[in-house]
């Protein structure tokens, strides 16, 4: 048995819709199939968690143990994007303040759920065991390493770490002659 889903087996879970050379992992989780948008070859590997509205773009890599909580207002990831490993993307989070309760056993009434869309531009790549909050927009091009803590815009074609980030110097830009050398074949 093939550890990817069949075509014929994605069309089973309900997606909204999605494109060519698609690879779901048996081993992911997906809440909300009906949210979920896949554009033409997406990878999405063992373990991954994918909740509520996502659109996901064209060559695109979700790497193993990643979860992607889109919630209502949805988490919108562009060509050519790579999540790696163990990264957390969040368009909803509860009030941390104590003025509220928090958790899904909570009546909404009780709570202060911030929910805001998260974007993630064209060429983004983003390092292993990452934090992506609510609210965000990474900028097309803008490399994030491992650990950052992503809680506010970055830069176009920024090398960015820490938590929270902080931009550490310039992205190069030659990937994109790659991509059309590429395209042109």
């Amino acid at each position: 048995m093939d550890s990817f889903y069949s075509r014929e087996e994605l069309a089973g879970l309900g997606l909204r819709s999605f494109g060519k050379n698609i690879y779901i992992s048996r081993k992911a989780s997906i809440y909300g199939a009906s949210n979920i948008i896949l554009g033409d070859y997406v990878r999405i590997d063992d373990f991954c968690i994918l909740s509520g509205r996502i659109e996901v773009g064209s060559y695109v890599h979700i790497a193993a143990y990643t979860a992607l909580y889109g919630g209502e207002e949805g988490i919108f990831i562009a060509d050519y994007a790579n999540i790696s490993s163990r990264v957390c993307i969040y368009s909803v989070n509860d009030d941390y303040s104590g003025h509220t309760m928090t958790n899904p056993m909570v009546e909404e009434q009780y709570k202060n759920v911030c929910s805001e869309p998260v974007f993630i531009e064209r060429h983004v790549i983003i390092g292993s065991t990452s934090v992506v909050l609510p609210g965000t927009r990474l900028r097309e091009g803008s490399a994030f390493g491992s650990f950052s803590l992503i809680n506010h815009d970055s830069e176009e074609w920024s090398i960015n770490v820490g938590i929270p980030f902080k931009q550490i110097k310039k992205r190069s830009k030659d990937l994109l002659a790659l991509e059309k050398d590429r395209e042109r074949r």
